[in-house]
């Protein structure tokens, strides 16, 4: 006699699938992740703060956008919803389907591990050159610049400045404009 999980099969989705669903998900190399119930204030508020200072940062660049909340789809098996990113290309159509030039991820207590971990070898693999990590609770930003390859942190920004190159414009984020001041 056979158990049934000799027998079962992994189920596989695929952005197809994922656009069907109801509610909010996100597929990592055909796994289904729900998303956490929406954003508290401190994530929205510093999410908020570092697209407007993106935003602005790329006003004059007519190469590069800041978007938020967008469903990016990296692969066939594979779609996420970052914070925020910035591309530096013009999308097909209406969705992103290229990776972003650079992915900021806010992270709290019960994404850290996703963000952490599992988002930040899938952004690597997938050749994401910025990989922007917002820790509300420590009002620290770590920056990870995609070289050879591989995630090497820049810098850990709290009031600071930091220059961001992307492959059309360089822009300076400033740590001191994402946090709360007291």
């Amino acid at each position: 006699m056979h158990s049934l999980a000799e027998h079962a099969v992994i189920e596989h989705y695929t952005r197809d699938d994922h656009q069907r669903w109801e509610g909010d998900w996100e597929l990592i190399q055909g796994i289904p992740l729900a998303i956490s119930p929406s954003p508290g204030i401190a994530h929205q508020r510093v999410s908020g703060r570092l697209y407007a200072q993106l935003a602005a940062a790329l006003e004059d660049c007519p190469d590069c956008e800041a978007l938020f909340e967008i469903d990016v789809e990296l692969a066939q098996d594979t779609v996420v919803r970052p914070d925020v990113i910035v591309i530096c290309h013009r999308p097909e159509g209406d969705r992103i389907t290229q990776p972003p030039e650079l992915i900021a991820e806010v992270v709290s207590r019960s994404t850290a591990r996703r963000d952490e971990q599992t988002k930040f070898e899938l952004y690597r693999q997938e050749g994401v050159t910025w990989y922007l990590l917002l820790d509300p609770s420590r009002a620290q930003t770590s920056l990870y610049r995609l070289i050879d390859g591989d995630y090497h942190k820049v810098s850990d920004l709290h009031d600071g400045e930091q220059d961001v190159e992307l492959s059309a414009c360089t822009i300076r984020l400033d740590g001191s404009r994402l946090w709360e001041r007291p």
